[in-house]
């Protein structure tokens, strides 16, 4: 058995906001300015859940072709635009999303008509549902054996460019390493969708990892 994780590493104790605000590089994120660092668009949610929500769907083909974008190596070192979702009045500013051009690099036109539909069907509910369980999220952790503690063979891909979640720089990877006895490091030259952006590094990576620490299930497959 093993696990795999790309971009966001793992906090035994839980990776919520309490438990990443210590992690935040207030070299970037002073915190007279961002108090909360990077994560300041987790609070929107919880201080504005509805109107998240609605300014996502008020045009959900705009606010896919928004999200799904490659990394960019000028912007590493600079803070990331969700330090500022509150200060701004939302993601965008208060409102329906804008028109951007699809990034063909990260979204095909097939996948984005596919999320697209499915959002269009199900809304944002759920997708945003997640940042109002900081709380359980802790609550939970904190009841897993050995602690959270993870023995098996663990592969962790940080994302070079990835600003939000970013772990090359920063302190945000530091529990991980305390909390994984067996942990391979790779870094991507990717974004926050590094599937998408860098399949191959991405497969390469997997497959290497594979076949060095789990050989019997690799010769199975």
């Amino acid at each position: 058995m093993g696990v795999a994780s790309l971009c966001v590493p793992y906090i035994a104790a839980g990776n919520n906001i309490e438990n990443r605000l210590a992690l935040v590089d207030r070299s970037v994120y002073p915190e007279d300015i961002y108090p909360v660092g990077q994560w300041d668009y987790h609070l929107f949610y919880v201080e504005n859940f509805d109107k998240a929500r609605a300014d996502f769907e008020a045009n959900i083909r705009n606010a896919v072709k928004a999200m799904f974008r490659k990394g960019n190596p000028a912007a590493v070192g600079k803070p990331s635009a969700t330090a500022s979702v509150r200060k701004n009045g939302g993601w965008f500013g208060g409102g329906a999303c804008p028109d951007v051009p699809r990034d063909p690099d990260v979204i095909t036109e097939q996948d984005l008509a596919a999320y697209t539909a499915a959002l269009e069907r199900n809304g944002f509910f759920g997708p945003n549902a997640w940042y109002m369980n900081h709380k359980p999220n802790g609550e939970y952790a904190r009841r897993s054996v050995n602690g959270g503690k993870l023995a098996m063979p663990v592969l962790f891909l940080h994302g070079a460019y990835d600003t939000t979640c970013e772990t090359v720089h920063s302190r945000f990877a530091e529990p991980m390493r305390r909390d994984c006895a067996d942990l391979t490091e790779v870094v991507v030259k990717s974004g926050h969708w590094m599937a998408q952006e860098q399949p191959v590094a991405v497969n390469a990576a997997l497959t290497r990892w594979l076949a060095n620490k789990l050989p019997d299930y690799w010769s199975r497959t």
